[in-house]
C-alpha cells in the first residue's frame, strides 16, 4: 500500500510542471498568440487583451496587440465573421493611437485592419478606406521607418499595387516601397510575396519567378512571424506551379 502511495506521489510531482505550464499558457495571451494557427487560441488571446483594455483604458500594449490579433483573425475566421474582426481591430488600433499617437503600432495596425476591411467589403465599398490607410501608413513610416523591419514600406507597396491607378495606385511606387522594405530584411516573406505580385502584374515574369523561389527557400527567420511565413511560402509554391 505504501509503495503504491509513493508511486502516485511521484507521478503527481512529475505531472505538476506540465499542468503549471498549461495553466500559464491559458492565462498568457502572448503564449496563446504564438499558437495562432489554432484559431481557438488566437481568439482566446484576443479576448484577454480585450478584457485588459476594457479594465484599463490607457493600456497601450493590450490595445495594439488586440488590433494585431484581430487582423490575423480577420483573415482566418469564417467569411461571415471577418468584417466583425476587422471592425474590432480598428477600434483597438484607434485606442492605441489615442493612448500614444507618437508610436507607430496603433497607426500601422489601424491601416492593416482597414485594409482587411476594404478587401472583405469588395473593391467598390473598400475604396472609401484608401485615403485613411495611406495616411496611417505614412504616419507610421514617418515615426519609425524600420518599424517591424520595414512594415510600413511593405504595406505601402501593397497599397500602391492594390489601389486602381485612377485612385492613386502606381506599380512603380509599389516596387520602390517593397524594395525599400527588403533593405531591412532581405528574406522577409511578406515583402517577397508582395514584390512577386507586383512584378507579375508588370509582366516581369522571370524576376517574379526568382523572387518566389527565394521566398520558398527562405528559412523561417524571426519566429514571431513564423505562421505568416509558412502561409506566404505555401502561396509561393502554388504560384510557381502555375508559372511552369
Amino acid at each position: 500500500m505504501r509503495h503504491a502511495i509513493v508511486l502516485l506521489t511521484v507521478a503527481l510531482l512529475m505531472r505538476w510542471p506540465h499542468a503549471a505550464t498549461a495553466a500559464q499558457d491559458v492565462d498568457d495571451p502572448d503564449r496563446l498568440y504564438e499558437q495562432r494557427e489554432d484559431t481557438a487560441k488566437s481568439l482566446a488571446a484576443a479576448a484577454i487583451w480585450e478584457r485588459r483594455l476594457a479594465a484599463h483604458a490607457d493600456d497601450f500594449e493590450s490595445a495594439w496587440k488586440l488590433a494585431r490579433a484581430c487582423y490575423w483573425l480577420g483573415g482566418h475566421v469564417a467569411t461571415a465573421d471577418r468584417r466583425a474582426q476587422f471592425e474590432r481591430g480598428m477600434d483597438a488600433a484607434r485606442a492605441a493611437v489615442r493612448i500614444d499617437a507618437k508610436r507607430p503600432d496603433g497607426h500601422f495596425w489601424l491601416a492593416a485592419n482597414m485594409g482587411g476591411m476594404a478587401e472583405a467589403a469588395g473593391m467598390r465599398a473598400g475604396l472609401k478606406y484608401r485615403g485613411d490607410i495611406k495616411r496611417e501608413l505614412e504616419t507610421a513610416l514617418a515615426i519609425e521607418p524600420s518599424f517591424q523591419k520595414g512594415s510600413a514600406d511593405r504595406a505601402l507597396g501593397r497599397w500602391y499595387f492594390k489601389v486602381p491607378r485612377l485612385f492613386g495606385g502606381n506599380r512603380e511606387k509599389s516596387l520602390e516601397h517593397l524594395r525599400k522594405s527588403l533593405t531591412y530584411e532581405p528574406e522577409n516573406a511578406a515583402s517577397l510575396s508582395f514584390l512577386a505580385d507586383t512584378l507579375l502584374a508588370m509582366d516581369k515574369r522571370e524576376e517574379a519567378r526568382q523572387t518566389l523561389e527565394k521566398l520558398r527557400a527562405a528559412p523561417i527567420g524571426d519566429p514571431e512571424w513564423a505562421p505568416e511565413t509558412r502561409e506566404f511560402q505555401r502561396q509561393a509554391a502554388a504560384t510557381l506551379a502555375r508559372l511552369r
